[in-house]
């Protein structure tokens, strides 16, 4: 087999809805996980666990989302969960403690869809 190998990228129900809802395109979530592959994340929580900003079509990252995201780095991303900026500036730390709790949830129950 030759080039480089491709991260599979996926989405939760809760996700591919949100997704969905808010227009968010497949190729705008492959490209924040190529930046997270290039070593560009906004947020390591630990755990696997990463915060990254997707940008607004038509937009830059500032004013765009924040997701939850499953990384390992060159082999799979679940995207768990996400917010617009313009809804919320960030998560508090109950938030995120719940938040990350569902993704983990989430991911454990192999319930996502390809991106």
């Amino acid at each position: 087999m030759t080039g480089k190998p491709r991260t599979s990228i996926y989405k939760n129900r809760w996700f591919a809805k949100f997704a969905s809802r808010d227009g968010i395109s497949d190729a705008t979530l492959v490209a924040a996980i190529d930046q997270a592959n290039r070593g560009l994340i906004d947020a390591d929580l630990g755990g696997g666990l990463i915060k990254q900003r997707v940008a607004r079509e038509g937009g830059g990252k500032s004013g765009g989302y924040r997701t939850l995201v499953f990384f390992r780095h060159k082999e799979r991303a679940i995207f768990a969960f996400g917010f617009a900026k313009s809804d919320k500036d960030n998560f508090t730390a109950a938030e995120l403690k719940v938040c990350e709790d569902r993704a983990r949830a989430d991911a454990g129950a192999n319930r996502y869809r390809s991106a």
